[in-house]
């Protein structure tokens, strides 16, 4: 499926991810910043004004499962933090909500290697496959705001690291080359 410039907002924690590169090759892009909590905030905000045809998160992630520099789809979340399994519910899920424990989404980039997303609020350095193939901060908020507004959600993650004790200087070296792979998957949706 192809969409026009306006049809897709691109969502992002940070500038650095590539949002300039991506504005320049006529992408609408949201900013969040870093969390559950701010990108549920601002994406929440931005649908209730306008509701995109698809939300399409590009961003990094860390795994243990798949290379650093590859380019990952994802079309299923978890909220890898949430677990209120002391008071008698299963670990992952929302206590007193019928919010699936995992969100799924249509596939859009479908000659990519898929993975499910464990979302936190913690840069993951210690990170375990039951916890999603793919840990991130985001993700799982946007998933749920796109679930819960009837939104298509797409989600394409460059792995930046191993989810390790070396998480933090790998994303750094991989950030530097974010935008342009960024600005490639994005023009795939885009009508010519």
């Amino acid at each position: 499926m192809r969409f026009s410039h306006n049809d897709v907002l691109v969502v992002m924690a940070l500038p650095e991810e590539g949002g300039s590169y991506l504005i320049a090759a006529g992408a609408n892009v949201l900013y969040t910043g870093l969390g559950k909590v701010n990108a549920t905030y601002y994406l929440t905000k931005y649908v209730s004004e306008t509701k995109p045809k698809l939300v399409l998160n590009l961003g990094t992630a860390g795994s243990k499962l798949f290379k650093r520099g590859e380019l990952i789809a994802a079309n299923r979340f978890l909220q890898r933090d949430m677990d209120a399994s002391a008071l008698g519910f299963k670990r992952f899920a929302t206590p007193y909500e019928d919010t699936p424990i995992f969100l799924e989404f249509d596939k859009v980039f479908k000659d990519l290697p898929n993975a499910t997303v464990g979302t936190g609020d913690s840069f993951e350095t210690n990170h375990t496959i039951d916890r999603g193939e793919l840990v991130d901060m985001e993700a799982y908020a946007l998933a749920k705001v796109c679930h819960l507004e009837n939104i298509p959600f797409s989600c394409v993650k460059l792995v930046s690291d191993g989810a390790d004790d070396d998480a933090s200087d790998h994303w750094q070296e991989i950030i530097a080359k974010a935008p342009q792979i960024f600005v490639e998957i994005y023009l795939q949706l885009i009508e010519n």
